[in-house]
């Protein structure tokens, strides 16, 4: 009889465990996150997945989301389309995340829309094409938090404007981002008086582009434009530079990380692109709205991962406090995450948003400053 009595105290604190284990992962808030952490678009996805974890670690220290803890389910496509479409349906599916964080790429973003559409799951992309959250009535439950390559085409061509260049040589990647900025970039030419004498594309793991540059060269541009978010990117200014062409040439905000300026080395000097104010923040004034949310998170990332911030990470940045402070608010019931984003206003690292049912990037261009590269940093253009 005692032994029985044992046995049945036994499991009955075994069933109480195990209960109180259900109860508590019931009250944690689950989240995914899917980045490029390791292949070619790493440079985006490390910092990325760095951010969220630090950031996720701090909103639990100070007591989680109305009480309860954040858990982050985090993904690796190495910025492959078919890895991304997995690593959402998994989250989904199986870890039965109420929102989603990334994909760090254009094309991944876009291979998984359809999915977070048809499971009517949030999505705060980390990618910067336009297309991911236009036209937003058809992307109800997709955002995204980087600055639109739209917006990128038009400083350049506002910079362009005031110098009075007209005819431009355009080279891009065939990534996602790189064609997405290309459309862009044509779509856009006629409406400030820009003629593309030449288009060149490379692929993302070339490394020369010197026969593209060469055409550009010969139609008579006045100045090159390169789109792409891939470590080549740092190649065509090398060989500008051996070409001895002496144009402009003109990056997109796909540029924005102090390592692809080391990679570029001495040829990557003087070149121009838009970006957020991240990598400028010593020269932002004090007073502006951005100004401590850009020192604090420059200062705390630098000293918890001993490296540069990136613009990229930035993103990162943006998009979990978005959705905490939405389901800080709501709770972690998707459809309403969902209605409560669309309403956010925020000052983040990207820019001030400004969400609404028409607009799911909710920056427009003077969310970008023009910078340059000085002694290998990067400075706001002052000319």
């Amino acid at each position: 009889m005692k032994k029985r009595s044992v046995f049945l105290l036994a499991a009955l604190a075994m069933v109480l465990s195990f209960s109180s284990a259900i109860t508590a992962m019931a009250e944690d808030i689950h989240v995914g996150c899917i980045f490029a952490i390791t292949g070619k678009a790493s440079w985006l996805g490390e910092p990325e997945r760095n951010t969220a974890e630090m950031v996720a670690k701090k909103i639990n220290a100070a007591g989680g989301i109305n009480g309860k803890k954040l858990v982050l389910h985090i993904e690796d496509d190495q910025g492959d389309n078919t890895q991304a479409v997995n690593a959402v349906n998994k989250l989904i599916k199986k870890d039965k995340v109420c929102a989603i964080i990334g994909p760090s790429t254009s094309g991944t973003s876009m291979a998984v829309v359809p999915i977070v559409q048809e499971a009517k799951i949030p999505l705060l992309s980390c990618a910067g094409a336009a297309v991911i959250v236009e036209p937003a009535s058809e992307r109800k439950w997709v955002f995204k938090t980087p600055q639109k390559d739209s917006d990128c085409v038009k400083r350049i061509y506002d910079h362009m404007k005031g110098k009075g260049i007209k005819d431009i040589g355009i080279i891009s990647s065939t990534s996602g981002f790189g064609d997405a900025g290309r459309n862009q970039l044509k779509k856009i030419a006629a409406e400030y008086g820009i003629n593309i004498v030449a288009d060149e594309t490379y692929d993302p793991t070339a490394t020369d582009m010197t026969a593209q540059l060469v055409k550009i060269k010969n139609a008579g541009a006045q100045a090159v434009v390169n789109w792409s978010i891939e470590p080549a990117q740092a190649i065509v200014p090398q060989n500008i530079k051996q070409l001895k062409l002496t144009i402009p040439l003109y990056q997109s905000h796909g540029f924005g990380n102090l390592k692809y300026a080391a990679a570029a080395g001495e040829a990557g000097e003087g070149l121009i692109f838009p970006a957020g104010r991240l990598l400028a923040v010593d020269t932002v004034a004090d007073d502006h709205p951005q100004k401590k949310v850009l020192v604090d998170y420059r200062n705390e990332y630098e000293s918890t991962y001993k490296d540069k911030v990136s613009t990229f990470g930035g993103h990162a940045y943006d998009a979990l406090y978005i959705l905490t402070n939405a389901m800080k608010k709501v709770g972690d019931d998707p459809a309403k995450i969902r209605d409560e984003i669309e309403k956010t206003e925020f000052v983040g690292t990207a820019g001030i948003f400004k969400f609404s049912p028409t607009d799911h990037c909710g920056l427009d261009k003077t969310a970008f400053e023009m910078l340059t590269v000085k002694n290998g940093k990067f400075v706001v253009l002052t000319e």
